[in-house]
């Protein structure tokens, strides 16, 4: 017998009691010759006019492209606007916790501490594997929430999608899957299990495929509760009318996206075989992202040395389970020629 899971059961007291604001775009949406209503400059169209709160044009295109339901869809500005109101509209400061498996994306648990909720960090493995046992054993009646990044940051390894399942289906929290590097993978993703899966919260982006970081766009799918208490909470026009308008130009041209996705991974592979050879790389993690994780000899060094050269790297070195790694994201052919080569004059510097 399918399981229930009750959302309602897990939101903040206050979330639940909360009257949202109304914006004036919240209460007339349609088409007019005088708008009068918002206290808009008639001046300068169309940026004088407030854009869409419920952004309903883009989600429709984002729905269809998805394969979801538009009720199932909330758009922030970045994912991490997803995240923090997560924490806020499900868990009480100074009592719930939720939990993170690391190394993984920061912003988790920089907003974990930011609203005042208790973190509790359990490991990958040492191949950066998910131990759901592990994850189910730190799991109380107070935990609200687990995040679990897949492609992973910094790891770049997909997590094992039985894993995950088996800590979906054994908890009674809401279970967020963050999937900004999936288009870069050869796996299964979990987005296509939510009609099924109530507790289930994917994230995703148009920051990397996509290639549209600067817009400040992030997906966020979830039940349709869900989604309805997070835009109670959201700020009434969170996602500005420049953003809208670039997204859906974006979004009309998939096959674009598609060839970025290709090259890229072309150019993963061709630099893992080139990282590969050279005696300054100890190691080349397997990748499911857009982006290499490498063990060096002296990543404080190298680093520095790249630095001083204008090739801008990540030092994860100081990361559990990354000790001496750098990350490297998988650039242009040109700048991944210029890496390279700035890469075999190490030696000799």
């Amino acid at each position: 017998m399918k399981r229930r899971f009750d959302i309602k059961s897990l939101v903040r007291e206050n979330i639940l009691e909360l009257d949202p604001y109304s914006s004036a775009r919240d209460e007339f949406s349609g088409s007019a010759s005088v708008f009068l209503d918002a206290n808009e400059n008639p001046y300068n169209t169309p940026l004088n006019r407030y854009p869409d709160p419920g952004q309903l044009e883009l989600k429709r295109t984002i729905a269809g492209l998805k394969d979801q339901a538009i009720e199932n869809l909330f758009l922030g500005n970045g994912s991490d606007e997803g995240i923090d109101l997560l924490f806020r509209v499900l868990c009480d400061p100074g009592k719930d916790n939720v939990i993170t498996v690391d190394p993984t994306y920061g912003m988790y648990g920089v907003c974990a501490k930011i609203n005042d909720v208790e973190r509790r960090s359990v490991l990958l493995t040492d191949d950066f594997s998910l131990d759901a046992h592990a994850v189910l054993e730190a799991v109380d009646r107070n935990t609200k929430m687990i995040f679990l990044c897949s492609p992973n940051n910094p790891t770049a390894n997909s997590l094992d999608r039985d894993a995950l399942l088996i800590i979906i289906d054994n908890v009674n929290c809401v279970v967020v899957v963050d999937e900004a590097y999936i288009d870069f993978s050869s796996g299964q993703g979990v987005l296509s299990l939510l009609p099924e899966k109530q507790n289930l919260v994917v994230l995703q982006t148009l920051s990397k495929a996509w290639g549209l970081a600067g817009i400040r766009l992030g997906m966020l799918f979830a039940h349709p509760d869900l989604v309805r208490y997070l835009s109670g909470v959201k700020y009434p026009y969170n996602i500005n009318a420049l953003t809208l308008k670039e997204a859906l130009a974006g979004l009309g041209d998939v096959k674009q996206a598609e060839r970025w996705v290709s090259e890229i991974l072309e150019e993963r592979e061709n630099m893992a075989v080139q990282l590969k050879s050279m005696d300054v790389i100890l190691e080349v993690f397997p990748s499911d992202a857009n982006f290499l994780l490498v063990k060096v000899e002296d990543p404080g060094r190298l680093y520095e040395f790249l630095v001083n050269r204008g090739i801008i790297v990540r030092d994860r070195s100081s990361v559990p389970l990354c000790e001496g790694c750098l990350r490297i994201t998988v650039g242009s052919p040109e700048e991944n020629r210029l890496l390279i080569e700035t890469l075999r004059k190490y030696r000799s510097s």
